[in-house]
């Protein structure tokens, strides 16, 4: 884990999109996934979203960037409002970076050029510019000397930092990420994690799905514990994960922080 870049926390200064979610709801035919989620994000905070699989985590980020279409609610991101009915998506989308599990990197073209390819078909940057901007962030990620490499040519983890270079090449002032490293080995885990920390030390505004605990504990600003669907417990990353005080809170947190535990309930 020795090909990260680090950053000094004043090491650039970020534009910040603040997000605000009201009575937000989603189902899936009877299933109701989202039961009015209240949430707000200020501009530079990183919030980290934990719970069990299936309490509505990572659809609430898809509802952030309206790659899922709420049912009820509002979300605004930034200076728009995402769910007004006239709202320009892909403007919006512009200041929202995206890093998903899987890679969903373009298998066909290498690093620098799968961060090169929505600069120049959406921002409409020349071909030097989006190069340059490209190269850049896989510095920032600490993959600058393997810019000519194809995805198979990388490991998983070095795929994900990719993957966070190209998002950061269309200048987001949003990140969201969807568990990053639940598909990754784990000697590849901290090199990730320290590229998303750094991000949070330049002042990027984050919200993010996460099972890794220790991340949540040092760089969250907040912590929102969800089940079920709805947003159970809230609070400091010391608060939730250190002292919780919501029973279901406290039994989820004993499952993954002792993984020896076995309910023979």
């Amino acid at each position: 884990m020795n090909d990260v870049v680090n950053s000094s926390p004043k090491a650039a200064h970020v534009q910040a999109a603040g997000v605000s979610l009201t009575g937000l709801r989603k189902s899936y035919g009877s299933n109701e996934v989202l039961k009015g989620i209240n949430l707000d994000v200020a501009p530079g905070e990183v919030v980290c979203l934990i719970g069990p699989s299936g309490s509505g985590k990572s659809t609430l980020l898809r509802c952030v960037n309206l790659l899922e279409q709420p049912n009820e609610g509002t979300v605004h991101v930034g200076g728009f409002e995402a769910t007004h009915p006239d709202v320009d998506i892909d403007r919006m989308r512009r200041k929202v970076g995206m890093v998903f599990q899987q890679f969903n990197l373009f298998p066909h073209l290498n690093a620098l050029q799968n961060c090169t390819v929505a600069q120049t078909k959406v921002l409409k940057r020349s071909q030097a510019e989006a190069d340059k901007v490209a190269q850049a962030n896989l510095d920032r990620v600490g993959l600058g000397h393997l810019a000519d490499r194809y995805p198979d040519q990388l490991s998983g983890g070095q795929q994900q930092r990719v993957a966070i270079a190209r998002a950061l090449s269309m200048d987001p002032e949003l990140m969201l990420f969807d568990e990053p490293t639940s598909a990754l080995d784990p000697e590849t885990v901290g090199d990730v994690l320290s590229v998303m920390r750094n991000l949070a030390k330049e002042g990027m505004t984050m919200l993010v799905v996460t099972h890794e605990m220790g991340f949540a504990r040092e760089v969250a600003d907040r912590v929102v514990f969800m089940d079920g669907g709805v947003v159970v417990e809230e609070g400091s990353a010391e608060q939730v994960i250190s002292a919780p005080t919501q029973d279901r809170t406290k039994e989820f947190l004993r499952r993954v922080l002792d993984p020896t535990h076995i309910d023979l309930s």
